[in-house]
């Protein structure tokens, strides 16, 4: 009885617990039969995607609101005509590309993605590679960064004073002008000239010329107006009239013939007037400079004997407009203006990036390269760069994204004669679809060419993110 039992007992264990004599364990229960009390689930994949589809539903809510209906909405609206009540068919997008003002915003939107993106990109690559090499590097990466923390229209507005015309308040202006007159003598009295009654009369180019030759013993009286008081140089003293030269020089007088206060006598000097110093005077003889000399504070000046029988003439370098600098937003520099104000914000972000990147290089390949001969620029090219592809790419491709959709900038630095010049077509989507004259059907055909534009950069991006998961 007892070895019966035991064999039942071994009957109802598993094969491999059977005599084994360690515990014994009783063979698992059937499961019920379907349609039983007591049965579980048959998957819990189903209840899971429920509850995620649950939780999910307000943001695909929000999703198709805000995105999805704004795009359906933008591409049917397209097909209408101004009022929205008569269908226009493919009129708005042939006005894309027949309008000039349309067709110049496409222009420049070309520029701006082939020459913003890549010129922050380059400034970051440069700034990274460099400021790993500098003990104050993060200092330096700091400065560089920063920008991006203004918003897109504070710095509008640094750039429109940064290239204000006046060089008094326009940083470029200032610098472009202190560089000129550096390397080339400015005019020291712009727009002066003679009155009708003087001895001298106009040359041609801007110049004057005294009305007869001049001779030695007879001082030359050189009477100028037309320039304000305030403008005279600091260190200008009352005009005199000079004694005669004893070697057979010819002396004379250039000085403003304007007594402050009113009085005083045409061509006369009189004593609360004022000599042009530094005025420039030439001796010209059959159409050849045989002399020159230059007015003293009192505005006084002496030429040798060379120049008697001379006319003595004032070139037109002494009256030329002082150099203003250049026109920065002006047609033909506005959009490479605007540029470099946008990479002035972005060249930090590209540099972050591209930073983050070289930080987790391999080491030991450069060092490698360096001991097999390489030289760092040999290194850059060969070796950082092509290793750093994907990075760039993310940069490049971000920023290319970016500047198409770029407004902030054109709408703040381009003043409002030059807007047609420096347009974009965001910006042109802006004016098109706001204001007295807005063509909402015309607006509408631009948001979905700029959509058009977008997508092909956006799945390229997304094809190389995922290309790069797969690795």
């Amino acid at each position: 009885m007892t070895t019966a039992a035991a064999g039942g007992a071994d009957e109802a264990l598993p094969a491999d617990r059977q005599r084994s004599g360690g515990p014994r364990v009783p063979a698992p229960r059937k499961a019920p039969p379907a349609g039983s009390p007591g049965r579980a689930p048959r998957s819990v994949t189903g209840t899971r995607k429920a509850i995620a589809a649950l939780f999910l539903l307000p943001a695909l809510v929000l999703l198709g609101a805000l995105v999805v209906y704004p795009i359906v909405y933008s591409v049917y609206r397209s097909f209408f005509d101004q009022a929205g009540t008569g269908f226009a068919g493919i009129d708005n997008y042939k006005t894309l590309f027949t309008d000039d003002t349309i067709r110049t915003a496409v222009k420049n939107n070309a520029i701006w993605v082939v020459f913003a993106p890549t010129i922050s990109t380059a400034l970051g690559l440069i700034f990274a590679v460099l400021t790993e090499r500098i003990r104050w590097g993060t200092a330096f990466k700091l400065v560089v960064f920063m920008p991006m923390a203004i918003s897109m229209l504070a710095a509008g507005i640094i750039f429109r004073l940064v290239y204000d015309a006046a060089p008094e308040r326009g940083v470029a202006n200032a610098v472009w002008v202190g560089v000129h007159d550096t390397f080339a003598e400015s005019s020291g009295f712009p727009k002066a000239h003679p009155l009708p009654v003087a001895p001298l009369k106009a040359a041609g180019g801007g110049a004057f010329v005294t009305r007869t030759a001049v001779h030695a013993g007879q001082p030359v009286r050189l009477p100028l107006v037309g320039v304000l008081p305030a403008k005279m140089p600091g260190d200008a003293k009352p005009a005199k009239t000079p004694a005669a030269a004893g070697d057979g020089g010819i002396t004379g007088t250039a000085w403003l013939d304007f007594t402050k206060g009113g009085g005083g006598r045409p061509n006369v000097v009189d004593a609360k007037e004022l000599g042009l110093k530094g005025l420039k005077v030439e001796a010209v003889r059959n159409g050849e400079v045989v002399a020159t000399a230059k007015a003293g504070a009192d505005g006084t000046f002496t030429l040798p004997a060379s120049a008697d029988g001379a006319e003595l003439r004032l070139p037109a370098s002494n009256f030329r407009e002082p150099y203003n600098g250049v026109n920065w937003l002006g047609p033909t520099l506005v959009t490479p203006g605007i540029i470099g104000s946008y990479v002035w914000m972005w060249a930090g972000f590209a540099m972050v990036l591209i930073a983050a990147g070289l930080a987790g290089l391999p080491r030991e390949l450069l060092e490698a390269a360096r001991v097999d001969g390489a030289n760092e620029w040999q290194v850059f090219r060969r070796i950082t760069v092509p290793m750093l592809a994907p990075v760039l790419a993310v940069v490049l491709v971000t920023l290319m994204i970016n500047v198409l959709k770029i407004f902030d900038l054109v709408f703040i630095i381009a003043p409002g004669s030059t807007q047609d010049d420096a347009n974009v077509l965001a910006f042109q989507l802006y004016r098109s679809s706001f204001g007295t004259d807005a063509d909402l059907g015309v607006g509408s055909a631009i948001a979905v060419l700029l959509l058009l534009l977008v997508i092909p950069v956006m799945l390229f991006n997304i094809r190389r993110i995922r290309k790069e998961g797969r690795r």
